[in-house]
């Protein structure tokens, strides 16, 4: 993790471098006829030194016996094993985590282990409380670029030694004077040594020019088969509403393309008394017609935006053009956006068909049940790839909304937001009059997009404790070198994770450390630096790992190391690889604790999930086989994988399935002088379910969602619920119309993600949705949990 100490950078890639939750195990630690405590640490060979609560983390369970493994409430993140003064600086487990908690000495006990080492990065979330830090000197290690934290430790009042390499370094006179107590002599107590996360107001010498503006260009796809489709109405009607809510400041600046066979730029120049249409039909031969006025002050020119909004879909309502230039239309996107950068917003709703980047139809609808493999997962033209590549080198990102129920080559499509660190949104049966769920569900993420928070220009860089390495990164970004992301835009909905490997013994430390650094120019033209910091121990026993293995992380981290495979390789051979994560590492378990005698499958209580989890990951539509599943549905789901951050990734892969009808206040939340009633987790199973009753399931990005499976006492309260895309609890004044608004609403809260109440009604097509999601059911194609738990104990014992 080598960085520049340059003061001043010359090129990008030099710019920056210059305790377990006691709930989840009660239930566990009853009616098993296991060892006792001492007995369980004398077969491990002896603890060192760790909390009781580790202890438990290791007890065995027979996942044969056991059938009752969720906990009540959603999985926390594990607790490392610090002291309380540590534990309190450390990084937040919803920004920074990793695979284990407990960092094994070497790579030979990692191997032995049969676990992932690994980081999941939420790097650019929305934070409510974010330390921000104006200062003439930034403090970060001479030798190895590492920003003063936490975990610094001050040899004395004029020296403070590096936690990542160990050097030693000078204390600056700026810092000796703390701001927040205006006090003199005591660095240790200043906000950047206290808070694990900080952001810095970034000097001079981290700009290799002033900082852009926020530069917003919308490029749309408007042939017939877009306006029928209606999602162009939506497009102009939800920006329309959040013009002024857009991220940025006097200095915005949009721009709109349009788009069929020929391409249409907007001339919006102030001094015009309504939008001008320049119409370039040589889509082989690409140029800008003209570089003054397609790219306006938002500002001075509101009123030919708004003008040209009102009337961008009846301008194309009555088309009979088909065809889509798409590829010409993003190089137009290219040269007009090359000089200042910002972020493209591409709306395509079919296969290209002409010029540059057109793409012919690669599926078979008759092998989409496929057991055997599937084909064209990768790109089909690398024309996307190499233009997205273009694009990041001018700080451009794309996002891309794919509006479209035929096939349309999203394995080639998405590389344009792959490699230019950009968004991808796909809606596969949007329609006005024939899918308004989806329409709904369009237009909420659409002002999600439109208005949440943006960073251009930006790099980021993870450093790590001397002798751990970094090694495969996973994401939407480009590589610029060893170590370092090139992010043209950065989103707080967007999650990153990285594989790591141990290549030198970590013998000499107690601690390792990992540092995220993420420069950006903020939507108001600030220059700025977020950095996140995490603290670990480090362990040298084979039981300690396991201990403090996350589970949750362990399963996200796997899931993105599968969709490379399956794109390397093949499908097939993803889905043996995360089956032999779950036979590998319980193989290695019970072969650690071989002095205790005992059949079953038996696994610690800390990877007591991951079984279910791995099974659950299998019938993703991303790695699913047997079940019929649209190449490009399938390829969204990838791209979700290899983009989310970990808590959307497992509220997919595992949703939170409550009941609604019996709800109490036992237990409730008191927030804001509501009560949020906190039922019970259910195991995701038909078994779970009854005809007399009503549930929610909380599934990622489209929850909430409700099923409610009809009964007369149902009806009797809620009424309204059966309407097909009811979205509003109707407010009836009853005990259980207000838990489950409070509860909806808390759901809502606890989330950026737009959310959309999905009502299912007591019909077979309506309920198949809902049912696909019981993942420990048995299907047409898949194994059931007990199933897969057999199968893995076959596995094991070859």
């Amino acid at each position: 993790t080598t960085g520049s100490a340059s003061p001043v950078p010359n090129s990008y890639d030099s710019l920056e471098g210059g305790s377990y939750p006691g709930t989840y195990f009660t239930q566990l630690l009853t009616s098993n006829p296991f060892p006792n405590m001492s007995q369980l640490s004398a077969a491990l060979g002896g603890l060192s030194g760790v909390p009781e609560l580790e202890v438990e983390a290791l007890r065995p369970v027979n996942l044969l016996q056991e059938r009752n493994l969720l906990p009540h409430r959603p999985l926390d993140a594990p607790e490392p094993n610090l002291s309380a003064d540590l534990k309190k600086a450390n990084c937040s487990p919803d920004t920074f985590r990793c695979t284990l908690t407990n960092i094994p000495q070497t790579q030979a006990l990692l191997n032995k282990a049969r676990l992932p080492l690994g980081l999941l990065l939420h790097p650019f979330r929305d934070l409510t409380q974010l330390p921000v830090i104006t200062s003439n000197t930034i403090v970060r290690c001479r030798s190895c670029r590492t920003y003063i934290n936490p975990f610094v430790s001050f040899l004395d009042q004029r020296r403070w030694k590096c936690n990542l390499c160990y050097r030693v370094n000078d204390v600056p006179d700026e810092f000796m004077y703390n701001p927040v107590t205006r006090s003199y002599g005591e660095p240790h107590k200043r906000p950047e040594v206290q808070n694990s996360t900080v952001e810095f107001i970034a000097s001079s010498d981290y700009m290799l020019r002033p900082p852009q503006p926020a530069v917003y260009l919308f490029v749309l796809d408007v042939s017939h088969n877009a306006v029928e489709g209606g999602y162009l109405n939506v497009f102009c009607h939800t920006l329309l509403e959040n013009l002024d809510k857009m991220p940025g400041d006097t200095r915005t600046r949009v721009g709109f393309i349009t788009f069929n066979s020929t391409i249409h730029f907007y001339n919006l120049n102030e001094s015009l008394s309504q939008p001008q249409m320049l119409v370039v039909s040589d889509i082989d031969d690409i140029f800008i017609p003209t570089h003054d006025s397609l790219l306006v002050n938002l500002k001075e020119s509101r009123a030919l935006v708004r003008v040209l909004l009102t009337s961008l879909h009846s301008m194309f309502s009555q088309t009979r053009e088909t065809h889509s230039a798409l590829g010409p239309a993003l190089q137009a996107a290219y040269k007009l956006m090359s000089p200042t950068g910002g972020r493209v917003s591409v709306f395509q709703t079919q296969l290209p068909t002409l010029g540059a980047g057109l793409l012919q139809s690669r599926e078979d609808p008759n092998q989409r049940s496929s057991t055997k493999g599937v084909q064209h997962l990768g790109p089909a033209t690398d024309f996307y790839k190499k233009l997205a590549l273009d694009c990041s080198g001018q700080q451009i990102g794309v996002d891309l909304f794919l509006l479209s129920s035929q096939y349309s080559d999203l394995a080639s499509l998405a590389c344009m937001s792959k490699f230019s660190a950009g968004s991808i949104f796909y809606y596969p049966s949007l329609h006005h009059v024939h899918n308004p769920a989806q329409l709904d569900k369009f237009q909420k993420d659409l002002e999600r997009y439109l208005t949440r928070k943006i960073g251009f220009e930006a790099v980021m860089r993870i450093r790590c404790t001397k002798g751990l390495s970094i090694h495969t990164f996973h994401g939407n970004f480009f590589v610029r070198s060893t170590d370092l992301l090139s992010l043209a835009n950065i989103n707080p909905d967007s999650g990153f994770a990285v594989q790591m490997s141990i290549e030198e013994s970590l013998a000499d430390t107690s601690l390792a450390c990992f540092q995220s650094a993420l420069l950006y120019t903020s939507s108001k033209g600030k220059r700025r630096i977020r950095v996140h910091t995490l603290c670990l121990p480090v362990v040298s026993q084979l039981s300690d790992v396991y201990a403090g293995a996350d589970v949750q992380a362990i399963t996200c981290l796997l899931a993105n190391m599968a969709i490379d495979r399956s794109i390397s390789s093949s499908l097939s051979d993803a889905r043996d690889a995360l089956v032999n994560a779950v036979v590998d590492s319980l193989s290695a378990y019970k072969n650690t604790v071989s002095n205790i005698q005992q059949s079953g499958l038996i696994a610690p209580a800390a990877l007591c999930l991951f079984p279910l989890y791995v099974l659950a990951l299998l019938k993703q539509k991303a790695l699913r086989t047997g079940t019929s599943t649209k190449l490009d549905e399938r390829v969204f789901a990838m791209c979700e994988f290899k983009s989310q951050p970990l808590q959307q990734i497992m509220r997919t892969v595992h949703p939170d399935l409550y009941r609604l009808d019996t709800m109490s206040d036992q237990g409730a939340l008191h927030l804001n002088d509501c009560i949020v009633p906190q039922p019970h987790l259910l195991h995701l199973t038909a078994e779970k379910l009854t005809r007399e009753g009503a549930f929610l399931m909380d599934c990622g990005s489209v929850s909430p969602g409700a099923a409610v499976v009809k009964t007369m006492m149902w009806l009797f309260f809620f009424p309204l619920l059966f309407y097909e895309y009811q979205t509003q609890i109707p407010e009836l004044e009853t005990p259980l119309s207000e838990r489950l608004r409070a509860l909806l609403a808390w759901l809502q809260d606890s989330r950026t993600f737009s959310s959309t109440l999905h009502v299912v009604k007591d019909d077979a097509t309506a309920k198949t949705s809902f049912f696909q999601h019981l993942v420990e059911d048995r299907s047409e194609s898949a194994l059931s949990y007990y199933e897969f738990l057999l199968h893995i104990q076959q596995q094991m014992s070859k």
